[in-house]
């Protein structure tokens, strides 16, 4: 098993205790509210968010990815930090055993957040992820915190 390892970095004007209630405590009901055109649902199938809870994302059709199962691995509100594994996907394809991130929130200097993101792809043997594949990942990702803050930006009450 090889292990890829990426760092990336998204910023928001929004305050971290926001962004992190949003991002991580409220995830399941916001996500499919911020990227409708991508998030079908959140569902907990195992636990509601604590560690050892395992969900479930399931996407909209025509994306080239149904589902991917989550297990939340650790969540620190008083230090913003927040750990998961995706343990399954439809597009793993035998290539990727998992997917685990490490995701901490913390002030810009302008009192907007900063979230870093570690990102770790455990691949299945031998085989090696195209780097098309990480990059897609980890942009996907961030469009996800993008279309969070825009959904909190235009809905100050959520």
């Amino acid at each position: 098993m090889g292990v890829f390892t990426h760092e990336m970095e998204v910023t928001s004007t929004l305050p971290t205790a926001r962004v992190f209630k949003a991002y991580v405590l409220e995830s399941d009901t916001i996500f499919p509210k911020a990227v409708p055109h991508a998030i079908k649902g959140v569902e907990y199938l195992q636990g509601t968010g604590a560690p050892g809870s395992i969900r479930m994302v399931s996407f909209v059709p025509g994306l080239g990815i149904e589902y991917l199962k989550e297990k939340v691995d650790a969540v620190d509100p008083d230090n913003l930090s927040y750990t998961d594994t995706v343990i399954e996907s439809d597009v793993f394809k035998n290539m990727i055993e998992k997917i685990s991130y490490e995701t901490k929130f913390s002030e810009a200097p302008n009192g907007g957040t900063i979230v870093n993101v570690t990102t770790k792809f455990y691949s299945v043997g031998d085989v090696e992820i195209k780097e098309e594949v990480i990059k897609d990942s980890l942009q996907n990702r961030s469009q996800i915190f993008k279309a969070v803050e825009e959904y909190l930006l235009a809905n100050p009450d959520a």
